[in-house]
């Protein structure tokens, strides 16, 4: 179940957000997490999104600036977990409003993670 061979979320994604992955799992720099953060975001936000596309800035509210619902968030979260192998607190992820709330949610977490290699 851990062979990441087998299993690599983000197969799909540029080379260079792979590199960061990469590069945090090996190092744990979280400003590589943190750009692998955004990648998932962008790609996540919603086709309908006048944003679909485009960078994100940290003070862009998901639900009401880049068009995300209830369960196009719940994909982030579930996809930001099986990248980094975590479990991300649902209740408390609903009081984040933010992309910047959410990364540094998620570095949070990163962070409290025993080193890997």
């Amino acid at each position: 179940m851990s062979d990441s061979s087998a299993h690599d979320p983000l197969a799909d994604f540029p080379a260079s957000v792979q590199a960061d992955h990469a590069a945090f799992l090996a190092t744990g720099d979280l400003a590589a997490a943190d750009r692998v953060i955004l990648a998932i975001v962008m790609d996540h936000i919603p086709d309908k999104s006048p944003s679909k596309g485009t960078l994100p800035a940290d003070d862009q509210r998901l639900v009401e600036d880049l068009g995300f619902d209830s369960l196009a968030l719940a994909e982030v979260v579930f996809f930001v977990e099986d990248v980094y192998q975590l479990r991300i607190n649902q209740d408390e992820l609903g009081h984040l409003a933010t992309v910047g709330q959410l990364r540094a949610y998620v570095r949070d977490h990163l962070q409290s993670l025993p080193p890997r290699a």
